[in-house]
């Protein structure tokens, strides 16, 4: 039987920039069983299967899966779909601004899917799931050693090593510079030792950039455990990392603004605007957003 996908490049508002997406916008008769071979065959960082809502009142429910497991939030699947029911006319536009709610494993998430002329420019998401810090994160100089760094490289004297959630763990490791940061390289028998069965294996180093630039933030993404290398735009990650520089920046009360560049080692340089609400130092809402850009379409024959 075949089925319809489309492909769409997320957090970028450039063809082959972002983090490239495939999406299934009619699922219902793909068997389960084949969604997995289906994404390791796609081999993209995650690929979207469309269901029906369980809730009549939300827009769609979507399965998300990377090239080695489910997972139950991802945040550039989450605004790339929405994205791409919106450019095939599945959900359609009311103006500038189009508010869908899409059901995923860790429960409803509302997007604003953007638009211009009537048609989508990208979107941004609600996060459904406040991130929340995990435990004591393992030694410093293990933690280098994963990254093939040397200690000098951390950053982590006013902003430390921490585990942070929105859905999916990540570990935030503070770098001193760019160097630093386009140096690493994840040591997979290091990580084997370390952090895969760590509550968060997903190594997230990031490095603060100086003002008067497009970002504030450039990040690099590592989850071998979950089949992905290294991702080129991980809004889950954005969403924790969130949460984390929110317990330390900001206002007590208000917006946090942020914009978090990830990518620029591989070659597909992307962009994503981070908002976060704070009242009485606590962190209330995040949104994170980006733009998209439709690539391709085609179908897969998959077996029954």
């Amino acid at each position: 039987m075949r089925f319809r996908y489309l492909t769409c490049d997320v957090f970028t508002e450039r063809p082959f920039g972002g983090n490239p997406l495939a999406v299934f916008p009619d699922a219902r008769e793909l068997p389960e069983r084949r969604m997995q071979q289906v994404a390791r065959e796609i081999n993209y960082s995650e690929t979207v299967f469309v269901l029906p809502p369980e809730n009549p009142e939300h827009t769609r429910r979507l399965r998300i899966f990377t090239p080695g497991a489910e997972v139950p939030f991802a945040g550039h699947p989450t605004v790339g779909t929405a994205f791409v029911l919106a450019a095939i006319g599945e959900v359609p536009l009311a103006g500038a601004e189009t508010r869908v709610v899409l059901e995923e494993r860790i429960g409803p998430v509302e997007v604003t899917i953007t638009a211009r002329d009537g048609r989508p420019t990208g979107g941004r998401l609600h996060a459904a799931y406040l991130p929340q810090p995990g435990p004591p994160p393992p030694g410093r100089e293990e933690i280098v050693a994963v990254l093939s760094l040397e200690p000098e490289a951390l950053d982590d004297e006013a902003m430390p090593i921490e585990a942070w959630t929105s859905g999916i763990p990540f570990l935030v490791v503070p770098l001193v510079d760019r160097e630093a940061l386009a140096r690493a390289t994840l040591d997979l028998a290091v990580w084997r030792g370390v952090l895969s069965e760590w509550w968060a294996p997903n190594v997230y180093p990031v490095v603060r950039l100086p003002g008067g630039g497009e970002a504030d933030w450039r990040v690099r993404m590592f989850a071998p455990g979950l089949g992905v290398p290294e991702d080129p735009a991980t809004g889950s990650a954005a969403t924790a990392f969130a949460g984390y520089l929110g317990r330390r920046e900001g206002a007590a009360e208000g917006a946090l603004r942020f914009r978090v560049e990830q990518g620029i080692e591989l070659g597909r340089p992307s962009l994503m605007r981070v908002e976060v609400e704070k009242q009485r130092g606590e962190v209330t809402a995040i949104r994170v957003g980006g733009g998209a850009v439709l690539m391709a379409e085609g179908e897969m024959e998959v077996g029954l």
